[in-house]
Protein backbone atom coordinates (compact mmCIF):
# COMPACT_ATOMS: atom_id res chain seq x y z
CA UNK A 1 0.00 0.00 0.00
CA UNK A 2 2.76 2.27 0.09
CA UNK A 3 2.28 5.60 -2.55
CA UNK A 4 3.65 6.08 -5.58
CA UNK A 5 4.81 8.43 -7.66
CA UNK A 6 7.23 11.42 -8.50
CA UNK A 7 10.43 12.45 -9.68
CA UNK A 8 13.19 15.06 -8.46
CA UNK A 9 14.38 15.75 -5.20
CA UNK A 10 11.34 17.00 -4.11
CA UNK A 11 8.86 14.15 -5.04
CA UNK A 12 11.39 11.83 -4.38
CA UNK A 13 11.60 12.92 -0.68
CA UNK A 14 8.16 13.62 -0.76
CA UNK A 15 7.90 9.79 -1.21
CA UNK A 16 10.02 8.86 0.84
CA UNK A 17 8.10 10.67 3.39
CA UNK A 18 5.05 9.27 2.70
CA UNK A 19 6.24 5.94 2.93
CA UNK A 20 7.52 6.37 6.65
CA UNK A 21 4.05 7.34 7.48
CA UNK A 22 3.00 3.95 5.56
CA UNK A 23 5.40 1.76 7.11
CA UNK A 24 4.10 3.26 10.53
CA UNK A 25 0.41 3.89 10.53
CA UNK A 26 -1.24 2.44 7.35
CA UNK A 27 -3.04 0.10 9.60
CA UNK A 28 -4.26 2.69 12.39
CA UNK A 29 -5.51 5.21 9.51
CA UNK A 30 -7.28 2.43 8.22
CA UNK A 31 -9.03 1.54 11.14
CA UNK A 32 -9.90 5.16 12.48
CA UNK A 33 -11.73 5.26 9.18
CA UNK A 34 -13.32 2.27 9.02
CA UNK A 35 -14.11 2.50 13.00
CA UNK A 36 -16.59 5.29 11.55
CA UNK A 37 -17.67 4.52 7.85
CA UNK A 38 -18.31 0.73 8.64
CA UNK A 39 -16.97 0.74 5.18
CA UNK A 40 -13.35 -1.07 4.68
CA UNK A 41 -13.22 -0.48 0.88
CA UNK A 42 -14.23 3.11 0.89
CA UNK A 43 -11.61 3.67 4.25
CA UNK A 44 -8.94 1.74 2.07
CA UNK A 45 -10.14 4.32 -0.87
CA UNK A 46 -10.08 7.48 0.86
CA UNK A 47 -6.77 6.79 2.17
CA UNK A 48 -4.90 6.04 -0.59
CA UNK A 49 -6.24 9.00 -2.14
CA UNK A 50 -4.69 10.80 0.98
CA UNK A 51 -1.65 9.54 -0.01
CA UNK A 52 -2.10 10.44 -3.51
CA UNK A 53 -2.69 14.35 -2.47
CA UNK A 54 0.32 14.34 -0.07
CA UNK A 55 2.44 13.59 -3.23
CA UNK A 56 1.52 16.46 -4.99
CA UNK A 57 1.18 18.65 -1.90
CA UNK A 58 4.19 18.17 0.07
CA UNK A 59 6.77 18.66 -2.16
CA UNK A 60 5.43 22.28 -2.90
CA UNK A 61 4.28 23.11 0.76
CA UNK A 62 6.81 20.96 2.43
CA UNK A 63 5.98 18.23 4.92
CA UNK A 64 3.57 19.08 7.63
CA UNK A 65 4.13 18.86 11.39
CA UNK A 66 2.18 16.32 12.15
CA UNK A 67 2.05 14.43 9.04
CA UNK A 68 -0.53 11.79 10.62
CA UNK A 69 -2.64 14.08 11.14
CA UNK A 70 -2.70 15.47 7.84
CA UNK A 71 -3.61 12.56 6.18
CA UNK A 72 -6.02 11.82 8.11
CA UNK A 73 -7.61 14.84 7.29
CA UNK A 74 -7.08 14.38 3.99
CA UNK A 75 -8.76 10.83 4.14
CA UNK A 76 -11.64 12.02 6.29
CA UNK A 77 -12.72 14.68 3.85
CA UNK A 78 -12.34 12.39 1.05
CA UNK A 79 -14.43 9.31 2.59
CA UNK A 80 -17.21 12.39 3.29
CA UNK A 81 -17.38 13.29 -0.54
CA UNK A 82 -17.35 9.17 -0.94
CA UNK A 83 -20.44 8.82 1.15
CA UNK A 84 -22.25 11.71 -0.69
CA UNK A 85 -22.25 10.23 -3.77
CA UNK A 86 -22.58 6.69 -2.79
CA UNK A 87 -25.91 7.37 -0.63
CA UNK A 88 -28.41 10.19 0.67
CA UNK A 89 -30.92 9.94 3.61
CA UNK A 90 -30.64 10.38 7.48
CA UNK A 91 -28.09 7.35 7.79
CA UNK A 92 -25.34 9.01 5.47
CA UNK A 93 -26.31 12.67 7.42
CA UNK A 94 -25.64 10.59 10.56
CA UNK A 95 -22.32 8.95 9.27
CA UNK A 96 -21.65 12.52 7.69
CA UNK A 97 -21.79 14.33 10.95
CA UNK A 98 -19.86 11.91 12.87
CA UNK A 99 -16.91 12.47 10.23
CA UNK A 100 -16.74 15.63 9.79
CA UNK A 101 -16.81 15.93 13.98
CA UNK A 102 -14.26 13.76 14.70
CA UNK A 103 -10.70 15.54 13.65
CA UNK A 104 -9.87 19.10 13.62
CA UNK A 105 -6.58 19.23 10.98
CA UNK A 106 -4.95 21.55 13.39
CA UNK A 107 -4.61 19.09 15.68
CA UNK A 108 -0.99 17.54 16.19
CA UNK A 109 -2.08 15.71 19.42
CA UNK A 110 -1.41 11.36 18.32
CA UNK A 111 -4.18 9.85 16.78
CA UNK A 112 -6.00 6.80 18.96
CA UNK A 113 -4.55 3.61 17.38
CA UNK A 114 -7.97 1.19 17.17
CA UNK A 115 -5.78 -1.54 14.89
CA UNK A 116 -6.25 -4.05 17.49
CA UNK A 117 -10.56 -3.31 17.00
CA UNK A 118 -10.20 -3.96 13.76
CA UNK A 119 -8.30 -7.45 13.94
CA UNK A 120 -11.41 -8.70 15.72
CA UNK A 121 -14.03 -7.03 13.34
CA UNK A 122 -11.80 -9.20 10.47
CA UNK A 123 -13.04 -12.30 12.91
CA UNK A 124 -16.24 -12.37 12.93
CA UNK A 125 -18.70 -15.13 12.71
CA UNK A 126 -20.42 -13.69 9.93
CA UNK A 127 -17.02 -14.03 7.67
CA UNK A 128 -15.61 -17.55 6.45
CA UNK A 129 -12.57 -18.46 8.39
CA UNK A 130 -10.53 -18.82 5.35
CA UNK A 131 -10.74 -15.60 4.69
CA UNK A 132 -9.75 -13.86 7.92
CA UNK A 133 -6.28 -13.95 8.02
CA UNK A 134 -5.67 -12.62 4.88
CA UNK A 135 -8.16 -9.74 5.29
CA UNK A 136 -6.28 -8.59 8.54
CA UNK A 137 -2.93 -8.98 6.32
CA UNK A 138 -4.47 -6.34 3.71
CA UNK A 139 -6.21 -4.01 5.77
CA UNK A 140 -4.58 -3.85 9.17
CA UNK A 141 -1.11 -4.28 7.49
CA UNK A 142 -1.38 -2.88 4.37
CA UNK A 143 0.16 -5.68 2.41
CA UNK A 144 -1.03 -5.90 -1.58
CA UNK A 145 -3.27 -9.00 -2.42
CA UNK A 146 -0.28 -10.23 -4.74
CA UNK A 147 1.65 -10.64 -1.70
CA UNK A 148 -0.98 -12.43 0.55
CA UNK A 149 -1.78 -14.28 -2.59
CA UNK A 150 1.78 -15.96 -2.58
CA UNK A 151 1.46 -16.55 0.99
CA UNK A 152 -1.99 -18.34 0.47
CA UNK A 153 -0.81 -20.81 -2.77
CA UNK A 154 -3.71 -18.57 -4.89
CA UNK A 155 -3.74 -16.61 -7.76
CA UNK A 156 -3.57 -12.48 -6.93
CA UNK A 157 -7.01 -12.22 -8.92
CA UNK A 158 -9.15 -14.59 -7.19
CA UNK A 159 -7.59 -13.32 -3.49
CA UNK A 160 -8.60 -10.12 -4.60
CA UNK A 161 -12.08 -11.18 -5.41
CA UNK A 162 -12.51 -12.81 -1.94
CA UNK A 163 -11.15 -9.94 -0.04
CA UNK A 164 -13.48 -7.57 -1.85
CA UNK A 165 -16.68 -9.98 -0.77
CA UNK A 166 -15.29 -9.87 2.82
CA UNK A 167 -15.24 -6.41 2.95
CA UNK A 168 -19.16 -6.08 0.97
CA UNK A 169 -20.07 -8.70 3.81
CA UNK A 170 -18.33 -6.53 6.59
CA UNK A 171 -20.18 -3.41 5.53
CA UNK A 172 -23.77 -4.95 4.42
CA UNK A 173 -24.11 -7.03 7.85
CA UNK A 174 -22.91 -4.15 9.64
CA UNK A 175 -20.19 -6.14 11.90
CA UNK A 176 -19.16 -3.99 15.05
CA UNK A 177 -15.62 -2.76 14.90
CA UNK A 178 -14.78 -3.72 18.46
CA UNK A 179 -13.18 -6.01 21.25
CA UNK A 180 -15.58 -8.56 21.91
CA UNK A 181 -16.65 -8.88 25.49
CA UNK A 182 -14.54 -12.04 27.47
CA UNK A 183 -17.28 -14.65 26.60
CA UNK A 184 -17.05 -14.37 23.26
CA UNK A 185 -13.64 -14.52 22.79
CA UNK A 186 -12.44 -17.80 22.68
CA UNK A 187 -13.94 -17.84 19.53
CA UNK A 188 -12.63 -15.29 18.46
CA UNK A 189 -9.04 -15.19 19.45
CA UNK A 190 -7.44 -17.96 17.64
CA UNK A 191 -7.87 -16.44 13.86
CA UNK A 192 -6.47 -13.17 15.30
CA UNK A 193 -3.23 -15.04 16.72
CA UNK A 194 -2.92 -16.85 13.31
CA UNK A 195 -3.36 -13.77 11.82
CA UNK A 196 -0.86 -11.90 13.70
CA UNK A 197 1.62 -14.72 13.85
CA UNK A 198 1.06 -14.86 9.95
CA UNK A 199 2.20 -11.51 9.32
CA UNK A 200 4.97 -11.92 11.50
CA UNK A 201 6.65 -14.57 9.24
CA UNK A 202 5.71 -12.97 6.55
CA UNK A 203 7.89 -9.92 7.95
CA UNK A 204 10.76 -12.84 9.15
CA UNK A 205 11.57 -13.87 5.69
CA UNK A 206 12.57 -10.31 4.76
CA UNK A 207 14.93 -10.02 7.27
CA UNK A 208 17.24 -7.25 6.15
CA UNK A 209 13.92 -5.23 5.10
CA UNK A 210 14.80 -5.21 1.52
CA UNK A 211 11.09 -5.62 0.40
CA UNK A 212 9.34 -2.22 0.39
CA UNK A 213 5.64 -4.13 -0.77
CA UNK A 214 5.93 -6.29 3.23
CA UNK A 215 7.47 -3.06 4.74
CA UNK A 216 8.09 -4.09 8.55
CA UNK A 217 6.03 -6.32 9.04
CA UNK A 218 7.93 -8.15 11.67
CA UNK A 219 7.86 -4.87 14.12
CA UNK A 220 4.11 -4.24 13.20
CA UNK A 221 3.29 -7.85 14.20
CA UNK A 222 5.53 -7.38 17.38
CA UNK A 223 3.18 -4.40 18.31
CA UNK A 224 0.00 -6.55 17.79
CA UNK A 225 1.32 -9.50 19.71
CA UNK A 226 2.05 -7.09 22.72
CA UNK A 227 -1.36 -5.05 22.47
CA UNK A 228 -3.17 -8.36 23.00
CA UNK A 229 -0.60 -9.33 25.86
CA UNK A 230 -1.12 -6.30 27.23
CA UNK A 231 -5.29 -6.06 26.82
CA UNK A 232 -5.81 -10.25 27.99
CA UNK A 233 -2.89 -10.71 30.28
CA UNK A 234 -4.64 -14.01 31.68
CA UNK A 235 -5.13 -15.61 27.63
CA UNK A 236 -2.06 -18.18 27.89
CA UNK A 237 -1.84 -18.23 24.03
CA UNK A 238 -1.53 -14.55 23.78
CA UNK A 239 1.45 -14.46 26.36
CA UNK A 240 2.12 -17.98 24.74
CA UNK A 241 2.23 -16.03 20.60
CA UNK A 242 4.20 -12.87 22.01
CA UNK A 243 7.40 -14.88 23.85
CA UNK A 244 7.51 -17.44 20.11
CA UNK A 245 7.73 -14.04 18.22
CA UNK A 246 10.28 -12.47 20.84
CA UNK A 247 12.09 -15.77 20.68
CA UNK A 248 12.64 -15.74 17.22
CA UNK A 249 13.33 -11.84 16.59
CA UNK A 250 15.86 -11.89 19.47
CA UNK A 251 18.02 -14.25 17.17
CA UNK A 252 16.60 -12.26 13.44
CA UNK A 253 19.76 -10.02 13.47
CA UNK A 254 22.34 -13.26 13.82
CA UNK A 255 20.65 -14.91 10.55
CA UNK A 256 23.46 -12.71 8.75
CA UNK A 257 27.06 -12.29 8.64
CA UNK A 258 28.51 -8.82 7.56
CA UNK A 259 29.05 -9.91 4.20
CA UNK A 260 24.70 -9.94 4.26
CA UNK A 261 24.76 -14.06 3.66
CA UNK A 262 22.49 -16.57 5.74
CA UNK A 263 23.58 -18.24 8.92
CA UNK A 264 22.00 -20.78 9.83
CA UNK A 265 20.32 -21.19 13.81
CA UNK A 266 23.78 -23.79 14.45
CA UNK A 267 26.04 -21.78 13.03
CA UNK A 268 25.00 -18.78 14.43
CA UNK A 269 26.57 -16.94 18.12
CA UNK A 270 24.58 -17.06 20.88
CA UNK A 271 26.38 -13.72 22.14
CA UNK A 272 25.00 -11.79 19.56
CA UNK A 273 21.15 -12.83 20.38
CA UNK A 274 19.24 -9.79 21.74
CA UNK A 275 19.54 -11.30 25.76
CA UNK A 276 16.82 -8.97 27.20
CA UNK A 277 14.44 -9.91 24.86
CA UNK A 278 15.15 -13.66 25.11
CA UNK A 279 14.90 -12.77 29.02
CA UNK A 280 11.30 -11.14 28.52
CA UNK A 281 10.61 -14.28 26.57
CA UNK A 282 11.21 -16.31 29.27
CA UNK A 283 8.85 -14.56 32.00
CA UNK A 284 6.26 -14.67 29.02
CA UNK A 285 6.36 -18.21 29.03
CA UNK A 286 6.27 -18.87 32.49
CA UNK A 287 3.59 -16.69 33.05
CA UNK A 288 1.64 -18.30 30.48
CA UNK A 289 2.51 -21.67 31.93
CA UNK A 290 1.13 -20.76 35.50
CA UNK A 291 -2.37 -21.22 33.77
CA UNK A 292 -2.04 -24.89 33.08
CA UNK A 293 -3.99 -24.36 29.91
CA UNK A 294 -1.68 -25.60 26.70
CA UNK A 295 -1.16 -24.56 23.42
CA UNK A 296 -0.28 -24.41 20.22
CA UNK A 297 1.96 -20.80 20.80
CA UNK A 298 2.76 -21.67 24.26
CA UNK A 299 4.53 -24.98 22.99
CA UNK A 300 5.97 -23.03 20.12
CA UNK A 301 7.39 -21.00 22.12
CA UNK A 302 8.65 -23.48 24.49
CA UNK A 303 10.30 -25.27 21.36
CA UNK A 304 12.10 -22.00 20.26
CA UNK A 305 13.39 -21.57 23.87
CA UNK A 306 14.45 -25.29 24.18
CA UNK A 307 16.33 -24.57 20.76
CA UNK A 308 18.18 -21.05 22.23
CA UNK A 309 19.04 -23.22 25.49
CA UNK A 310 20.75 -25.74 23.49
CA UNK A 311 22.74 -23.35 21.26
CA UNK A 312 23.18 -21.12 24.89
CA UNK A 313 24.64 -24.43 26.66
CA UNK A 314 26.21 -26.63 24.02
CA UNK A 315 24.07 -29.49 25.57
CA UNK A 316 21.97 -31.50 23.78
CA UNK A 317 18.46 -31.87 24.08
CA UNK A 318 17.18 -33.07 21.16
CA UNK A 319 14.95 -36.05 22.76
CA UNK A 320 13.25 -33.06 24.34
CA UNK A 321 12.69 -31.40 21.75
CA UNK A 322 10.93 -34.46 20.06
CA UNK A 323 8.83 -34.67 23.01
CA UNK A 324 7.48 -31.13 22.45
CA UNK A 325 6.85 -31.65 19.05
CA UNK A 326 4.96 -34.49 19.51
CA UNK A 327 2.63 -33.11 21.80
CA UNK A 328 2.64 -29.89 19.17
CA UNK A 329 1.54 -32.21 16.39
CA UNK A 330 -1.01 -33.56 18.77
CA UNK A 331 -3.29 -30.70 19.73
CA UNK A 332 -2.31 -28.85 15.94
CA UNK A 333 -1.29 -32.10 13.33
CA UNK A 334 0.14 -30.37 10.29
CA UNK A 335 2.47 -31.29 7.43
CA UNK A 336 4.82 -28.03 8.35
CA UNK A 337 4.97 -29.82 12.45
CA UNK A 338 6.00 -32.93 11.07
CA UNK A 339 8.91 -31.44 9.04
CA UNK A 340 10.06 -29.57 12.18
CA UNK A 341 9.85 -32.99 13.65
CA UNK A 342 11.48 -35.06 11.11
CA UNK A 343 14.66 -32.32 11.77
CA UNK A 344 14.60 -32.98 15.60
CA UNK A 345 14.37 -36.90 15.18
CA UNK A 346 17.42 -37.01 12.59
CA UNK A 347 19.40 -35.54 15.26
CA UNK A 348 18.40 -37.38 17.84
CA UNK A 349 17.93 -40.85 16.05
CA UNK A 350 18.99 -40.42 12.84
CA UNK A 351 18.67 -39.06 9.02
CA UNK A 352 16.73 -41.98 7.85
CA UNK A 353 14.69 -42.26 10.63
CA UNK A 354 13.36 -38.96 9.71
CA UNK A 355 13.06 -39.72 6.00
CA UNK A 356 10.60 -42.57 7.24
CA UNK A 357 8.52 -39.94 9.46
CA UNK A 358 8.27 -37.96 6.73
CA UNK A 359 7.15 -40.87 4.28
CA UNK A 360 3.45 -40.46 4.22
CA UNK A 361 3.96 -36.61 3.44
CA UNK A 362 5.83 -37.70 0.66
CA UNK A 363 2.59 -36.94 -1.71
CA UNK A 364 1.32 -34.33 0.19
CA UNK A 365 0.36 -31.47 -2.15
CA UNK A 366 0.11 -29.20 0.78
CA UNK A 367 3.95 -29.24 0.67
CA UNK A 368 4.34 -29.43 -3.08
CA UNK A 369 5.17 -25.76 -3.05
CA UNK A 370 6.60 -25.53 0.42
CA UNK A 371 10.10 -24.41 0.21
CA UNK A 372 11.47 -26.03 3.65
CA UNK A 373 10.34 -29.12 3.16
CA UNK A 374 12.71 -29.40 0.34
CA UNK A 375 15.25 -27.55 1.61
CA UNK A 376 14.95 -30.23 5.07
CA UNK A 377 13.98 -33.27 2.57
CA UNK A 378 17.37 -32.34 0.68
CA UNK A 379 19.46 -32.71 4.15
CA UNK A 380 18.53 -35.47 5.02
CA UNK A 381 18.67 -37.65 2.07
CA UNK A 382 22.15 -36.15 1.76
CA UNK A 383 23.33 -37.29 5.18
CA UNK A 384 21.28 -40.45 4.61
CA UNK A 385 23.83 -41.18 1.38
CA UNK A 386 20.78 -40.95 -1.51
CA UNK A 387 22.92 -38.20 -3.31
CA UNK A 388 20.86 -38.58 -6.95
CA UNK A 389 17.54 -37.61 -4.64
CA UNK A 390 19.46 -34.65 -2.55
CA UNK A 391 20.24 -32.90 -5.34
CA UNK A 392 17.15 -33.02 -6.93
CA UNK A 393 15.07 -31.59 -3.63
CA UNK A 394 18.17 -29.32 -3.25
CA UNK A 395 17.26 -28.34 -7.00
CA UNK A 396 13.66 -27.34 -5.85
CA UNK A 397 14.28 -25.80 -2.32
CA UNK A 398 16.52 -23.35 -4.52
CA UNK A 399 13.47 -22.39 -6.92
CA UNK A 400 11.05 -22.01 -4.16
CA UNK A 401 13.17 -19.67 -2.54
CA UNK A 402 12.91 -16.10 -2.24
CA UNK A 403 15.45 -14.80 0.13
CA UNK A 404 18.29 -14.45 -1.97
CA UNK A 405 20.81 -15.18 0.67
CA UNK A 406 19.29 -18.36 1.66
CA UNK A 407 19.09 -19.55 -2.09
CA UNK A 408 23.01 -18.79 -2.35
CA UNK A 409 23.45 -20.94 1.14
CA UNK A 410 21.35 -23.78 -0.55
CA UNK A 411 23.56 -23.23 -3.93
CA UNK A 412 26.64 -23.95 -1.84
CA UNK A 413 25.27 -26.74 -0.43
CA UNK A 414 24.02 -28.36 -3.92
CA UNK A 415 27.50 -27.61 -5.29
CA UNK A 416 29.72 -28.86 -2.42
CA UNK A 417 27.61 -32.22 -2.43
CA UNK A 418 27.88 -32.07 -6.18
CA UNK A 419 31.62 -32.04 -5.85
CA UNK A 420 32.00 -34.53 -3.52
CA UNK A 421 29.85 -36.86 -5.18
CA UNK A 422 32.04 -36.51 -8.20
CA UNK A 423 35.52 -37.33 -6.35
Amino acid sequence: MSPSGGGGDANGAAQSIAEAVARRSYGKLVALLAMRTRDLAAAEDALADAFAAALADWPKRGCPANPEAWLMTVARRRAIDGARHRRIGDDVTHQLAILADEFDERETRELPDRRLALLFACTHPALEAAIRTPLMLQVVLGLEAKTIASAFLMSPAAMSKRLVRAKNKIRAAGIPFSVPEREELPGRLAAVLEAVYATYAEGWTDPVGSDTERRDLAGEALFLAQMLAELLPEEPETLGLFALMLYAQARRDARRDAAGDYVPLSAQDPSTWNAPMIAAADALLRRANAFNAIGRFQLEAALQSAHVHRCQTRCSNWGEIVQLYDALFAIAASPVVAVNRALALAERDSPQAALDALEPYRDDPRLADYQPYWAARADLLARAGATTDALDAYGLAIGLERDPAVRRFLQCKRMALLSSSNR
